[in-house]
């Protein structure tokens, strides 16, 4: 037998009206809402369940709502699973959901990650579809003396994130395109994420999170800094602090996770865009997204 894997996607996933159906199913559901709405003093509940959706596309508002969600699903969960990993702002439902943090705690650093994330450098990322990682990287050593430019997200064999300067994620997009790619997709995202024009908000973040009470987990984690299992309190926060400007290795998450023996990962949360990226990963594994109405 295999184990299973408890999955939690990123920012992106965000939809108005999620976790509404939830909320008035499951009288447990209801009092989550409700305690994050005085934990924040701020009305998440209905941002999430009306909208406006340009609103809860912000990212002070966008993570701490799909953060919500996430935990909801995860709380009406009859499994358990063996070990846990998120996309970026999925990896704080994950720590949740292995004890590290508590839910005053976990609310409050995905607000204040996502009011930092929204206030830095102009930057901005894009998803390159159908040109293998290593062509890419190719493309950014060429150019990056002349600019800021990174891989942000290692998501699959075929799916690859930029992020950096608008000029320099344009000429990329442009270079890449040349060369092949299937489809070069600019991100509606406020900024940069996980390069270093995220630096002042990597700086801010690191001062509150080493003043966060965090457990040592229950499961293995796997942080996306790393992409291995660990059960280290201290690698799990290093590699949290240092999250915000260092690329997200989902790919390695993946295939460490399988060597671990995980033949299913459930996606909680959202959207199924983990579920997706999985299955270009490896396709022989099982994909699950419960629903719980």
């Amino acid at each position: 037998m295999g184990k299973t894997a408890f999955i939690f996607p990123g920012q992106g996933a965000q939809k108005v009206g999620m976790g509404k159906d939830l909320y008035e199913k499951y009288p447990k559901i209801k009092e989550l809402y409700e305690l994050a709405n005085q934990v924040l003093g701020l009305n998440i509940r209905d941002l999430s369940f009306e909208g406006p959706q340009e609103e809860l596309t912000e990212s002070k508002n966008a993570q701490p709502a799909i953060f919500l969600h996430s935990v909801a699903c995860y709380k009406l969960t009859k499994e358990n699973p063996e070990v846990v990993a998120g996309h970026s702002l999925g990896e704080y439902s994950a720590l949740f959901a292995a004890g590290v943090l508590g839910l005053d705690d976990a609310l409050h650093l995905v607000r204040f990650r996502g009011e930092l994330m929204s206030k830095t450098n102009p930057g901005t990322m894009a998803a390159v579809i159908g040109v293998p990682t290593i062509k890419i990287e190719e493309v950014i050593n060429d150019i990056k003396s002349e600019g800021i430019i990174t891989i942000a997200n290692y998501n699959s064999p075929l799916q690859t994130v930029i992020s950096g300067s608008p000029e320099m994620i344009e000429k990329a997009s442009n270079i890449l395109r040349e060369q092949g790619a299937r489809r070069v997709i600019q991100l509606n995202v406020s900024g940069a994420f996980h390069s270093s024009l995220m630096e002042s908000a990597f700086t801010k973040f690191k001062l509150v999170l080493g003043k966060t009470k965090l457990k040592s987990p229950s499961i293995p984690v796997v942080p996306n800094a790393t992409g291995k299992l660990t059960t280290s309190l201290e690698e799990i926060r290093n590699a949290l602090s240092r999250q915000i400007i260092s690329p997200v290795k989902w790919v390695d998450s993946i295939e460490n996770m399988v060597k671990f023996d995980v033949d299913t990962f459930v996606e909680l949360g959202p959207g199924k865009v983990l579920t997706g990226l999985i299955k270009h990963i490896n396709p022989n594994v099982q994909t699950i997204n419960p629903e719980f109405i």
